[in-house]
């Protein structure tokens, strides 16, 4: 799909005198052209049916096709939907439909008085975004975060800092700013999602009142604080996993987590460098293997656990482990016969 700028650019040559430059554009722009958009949809796949549907401009029978095979979800978001289509969704039966709908720029007043009084909660709050100011780039900023839960981990593509090429199809950071600062909790996990957020509206973030701001701060902001990163890592279990990549997230400080009933977090804090006595005995081997591996360790205490299979992967990854020692094991493990060899990724087992 050609994006916004090249498509005004083949409008504009539309009328180019030169016959060759006229029929390149026109092939740019068939996006722009129902009838050409009605014939080539039966040739892309089913997601890419989905896209044609959400940008293009359609036929009118090409809508009402949308309204009768249940894709009308597509319209909604689609900046060429009519306006007598526009305010059919806004009636559709299905609340997803209408939610959609809720957020739309263009808008009239009539129908976001009557989405503000929907019956389901989603619809009324995106309605209630209204009149906040909104283009439909921003608009397409707020189809990518809100409704998506606190679990959500799809990626964010926002602009960076850096100057943007085609300023008209990226929100301002005026607009992301405002978004930071407004009453709507929506409208803040916007902006805890831009990863361009100055560091004064991060730390008030931080202690947002709603748990999807600070999540979305957590993962998509490089100055979210550490004691957030820690927070979200603890309560957040679909998080973790990109949270420990980020290279803010603590490595110390999470002693105190070390009876939590998740074993996940208990071997973070198993990890921690300042425990004084590491849980080696932990019921969970990811707890003991973390214990082992803790630097704080003595190398006249790892020898014992090189000695239990239970913990001999962890101590073998030892950082305190002596060099000598570690040659040692090595050594052992190349000088081993084939079928030894074989098992070397396993963890040892009674290390002399």
């Amino acid at each position: 799909m050609a994006s916004p700028s090249i498509r005004r650019r083949g409008a504009g040559l539309l009328d180019d005198p030169d016959p060759a430059v006229r029929a390149a554009a026109q092939d740019t722009t068939w996006e722009l052209d129902p009838e050409q958009v009605e014939a080539r949809l039966p040739t892309f796949g089913s997601h890419s049916q989905g896209s044609v549907l959400g940008t293009c401009v359609l036929s009118p029978a090409l809508i009402e096709q949308c309204f009768a095979d249940g894709t009308a979800l597509c319209l909604t978001w689609n900046p060429h939907t009519p306006t007598h289509a526009v305010a059919r969704l806004a009636r559709h039966p299905d609340a997803k439909v209408r939610a959609m709908v809720a957020a739309r720029p263009d808008l009239g007043t009539d129908l976001v008085a009557a989405l503000r009084e929907d019956p389901d909660d989603s619809v009324r709050m995106r309605a209630r975004l209204h009149p906040f100011p909104r283009t439909w780039s921003e608009y397409r900023v707020l189809r990518r975060v809100i409704g998506h839960g606190p679990d959500c981990t799809c990626p964010i593509t926002y602009p960076g800092t850096e100057p943007d090429p085609e300023p008209d199809t990226q929100p301002s950071r005026d607009w992301f700013a405002a978004c930071a600062v407004s009453e709507e909790p929506g409208l803040r996990r916007v902006a805890a999602s831009w990863s361009g957020l100055p560091a004064e509206l991060v730390e008030t973030l931080a202690q947002d009142d709603d748990e999807e701001v600070r999540i979305r701060l957590a993962c998509h902001h490089p100055l979210a604080p550490p004691r957030l990163l820690l927070d979200v890592f603890v309560t957040r279990p679909a998080h973790r996993p990109h949270l420990l990549a980020l290279p803010a997230f603590p490595r110390t400080g999470t002693a105190h987590l070390i009876d939590h009933p998740d074993p996940q977090v208990r071997a973070l804090a198993a990890a921690d460098p300042a425990l004084t006595d590491p849980p080696v005995d932990d019921p969970d081997a990811s707890v003991r293997r973390a214990a082992a591996a803790n630097p704080s360790l003595k190398p006249h205490a790892l020898e014992a656990l090189l000695a239990d299979p239970r913990t001999a992967e962890g101590a073998a990854a030892n950082p305190s482990l002596p060099v000598a020692r570690m040659h040692a094991l090595l050594d052992r493990c190349m000088n081993a016969d084939p079928t030894r060899r074989s098992e070397a990724g396993r963890p040892p087992s009674a290390i002399g």
